[in-house]
């Protein structure tokens, strides 16, 4: 397809990509947007350095490697430690080509949006509303000097509703947001939102501030897909390993880590808005355990990572989009499932508070979760509403305090936002996990 320098490592990612962004605010649209998009990103190795090259006239391909190749060579060296953990893959991966959501009419969209209009309507104390739908498909080819000859694609369609609810002494916003992979599904999600918007109306009326105290905490399957993202998941980039002697020693692999049920794990096999076949270096995705019944089992890496580190690539070089160098980056992370029922994991709790939804978290060493909807347990029943504005706790004390598992794991793709890491920002992924019971987490 191109021609190469045989001295030099050359990669070539073509993307081509569609998206819609509508929003209302109440019934009026504010905001109608399509767009498509063009790119190229060449990486060239020389055994030293990278040398990198982003633009959008696809003509221009041979013509950028020649003038990348004539640069690296200048300050060539020996080294072809990268080489050896490069993949080599080929062929046409595209799951959802025939059936793109750049095919849907636009009519199609906004009356899907509007369909959910009467639900938000007929609560009284649901004051303002706004409805978006957001869309994205791209298709993406990759070929390198080795031969990896690559086509695949992603896409996904999802819907926000933000809503802000008040009574005579009280204000409340929560947020609903739900996508997938198929369009269709968005038809589906009458009853999910009815549910939150009904949770919403009773925590506005009825929600008492929380004593501060260590609690007995039971995160959802979204809490817990957070938690294992925020508090965990960044810690495994290997990226933050290199050169940093005392993190190395910290995340030494087969050093127990968490309690002897807990198994986290990140796989961009999974469906969702986390999916990634291959990642932006070629590599395929895998199930990578990030700790295994306690034990830390894995980290993440791109190819220089896995080659620095002496480890395997594990499919985690992702790029935000044609403009962006591949960093490592998590996929689809999630909690395993554990053995007990979610009725059965609940009546274990004489004491406890159930956090629900969240408005964000964060943290490395220290992670902190900053609940929306959270609910009181006591007697292992859901009681009433209250207020908590941080759930916080060491990170590997944490992971040492998971009690309880339910035996069945929920993966969650959310519209809108994403993970952030350096200027890449919103990165898609996704989350989830069980319903996980931990002891003694503060709570604010």
């Amino acid at each position: 397809m191109f021609k190469y320098n045989s001295q030099l490592y050359t990669d070539v990612r073509i993307e081509k990509s569609f998206s819609t962004n509508i929003r209302f605010r109440q019934k009026e649209m504010e905001n109608f947007l399509e767009r498509e998009e063009n790119g190229v990103f060449i990486r060239i190795y020389n055994g030293s350095k990278w040398y990198y090259s982003s633009f959008t006239d696809i003509k221009k391909i041979q013509q950028e490697i020649d003038i990348l190749s004539d640069l690296a060579l200048k300050e060539k060296r020996e080294n072809d430690l990268l080489e050896e953990v490069f993949e080599i893959n080929t062929g046409d991966q595209r799951l959802f080509f025939k059936e793109k959501v750049s095919d849907i009419k636009s009519s199609k969209k906004i009356n899907l949006l509007k369909s959910y209009f009467p639900l938000l309507n007929q609560e009284p104390l649901l004051k303002t509303f706004t409805a978006t739908y957001l869309d994205k498909y791209i298709e993406k080819e990759f070929v390198s000097s080795l031969g990896t000859r690559l086509k695949h694609d992603f896409q996904y369609a999802g819907v926000i509703f933000g809503m802000n609810f008040s009574n005579d002494n009280d204000v409340f916003q929560e947020k609903f947001s739900f996508a997938s992979d198929d369009f269709k599904r968005l038809n589906t999600l009458t009853s999910k939102l009815a549910k939150q918007i009904k949770d919403s109306v009773n925590f506005l009326n009825n929600a008492k501030p929380i004593e501060p105290g260590k609690y007995t905490v039971v995160l959802s399957p979204s809490a817990a897909g957070v938690f294992a993202h925020e508090s965990f998941g960044h810690k495994s980039e290997s990226d933050f390993m290199i050169g940093d002697d005392t993190m190395a020693k910290e995340w030494k692999i087969g050093k127990k880590v968490g309690a002897d049920i807990l198994s986290i794990v990140d796989d961009g096999n999974e469906r969702g808005m986390g999916f990634c076949p291959y990642d932006d270096e070629g590599t395929s995705a895998r199930k990578t355990y990030l700790i295994k019944d306690g034990y830390l089992s894995g980290r993440l890496h791109s190819c220089l990572t896995a080659a620095l580190l002496g480890e395997s690539g594990t499919g985690n070089a992702r790029a935000l989009n044609f403009q962006f160098e591949p960093i490592v980056r998590m996929t689809t992370t999630y909690i395993e499932a554990g053995d007990m029922t979610k009725e059965e994991l609940f009546k274990s709790v004489k004491e406890g508070i159930y956090v629900q939804s969240i408005k964000h978290g964060s943290g490395l060493s220290t992670f902190t979760l900053a609940p929306s909807l959270a609910w009181y347990i006591k007697d292992g029943k859901i009681s009433h509403p209250v207020k908590v504005s941080v759930v916080s706790g060491n990170v590997f004390e944490t992971l040492s305090k998971v009690e309880a598992l339910s035996d069945e794991v929920e993966l969650l793709s959310f519209a809108g936002g994403g993970c952030g890491k350096m200027e890449q920002y919103p990165l898609p992924v996704g989350f989830g996990g069980p319903y996980v019971k931990v002891s003694e987490l503060m709570v604010q």
